[in-house]
């Protein structure tokens, strides 16, 4: 895959990634059972991207509007402990976890896939989506993911990433 200079400039820097989770961690599509739970469906090879990314010392969170007992799960079982879900304002959130970890919004990169994503995106040392993002979205980031949410765009995010950073 071939990147622009200017993508490979913001990548050197990246110490964070944060992840929104429904359409970008999954496939967007709530699978709804007669009890009344829902589940979502995950890539083995986005968990193990993580895992890699991780490895390499880059801090992963995730940052929610949604909040389905299986992503707060899927989580926990990939070690990350800055999961924040049913959050109404991801930029302050972010910045919250970003002032944690003593980064400045230019060493974050994150990937969302809707209109709420957007002022996030626009913070953000690298934004990234997944190809099936709305306009709006795809407008406002710097890379777009050749696999689907779901389906490997997280893998993808997380190897050009650590191919990347300094």
């Amino acid at each position: 895959m071939s990147l622009s200079a200017e993508q490979r400039a913001r990548l050197q820097g990246i110490r964070l990634l944060c992840l929104d989770v429904d359409g970008v961690l999954t496939d967007g599509n709530l699978y709804w059972s007669p009890g009344g739970i829902w589940s979502q469906r995950f890539s083995v090879r986005d968990g193990y991207g993580i895992k890699l990314l991780q490895d390499a010392g880059v801090e992963v969170a995730i940052l929610s509007g949604g909040d389905v007992q299986s992503g707060r799960d899927r989580a926990q079982s990939l070690g990350i402990t800055r999961a924040h879900f049913g959050i109404a304002d991801k930029p302050a959130v972010f910045r919250d976890v970003a002032g944690a970890l003593g980064l400045s919004a230019a060493q974050a990169a994150f990937c969302g896939d809707e209109l709420v994503d957007v002022p996030l995106l626009r913070q953000v040392g690298f934004a990234a989506t997944v190809p099936d993002a709305v306009d709006e979205v795809r407008a406002a980031v710097h890379y777009v993911t050749t696999r689907p949410g779901g389906n490997g765009a997280v893998r993808e995010l997380c190897d050009l990433i650590r191919a990347h950073r300094t």
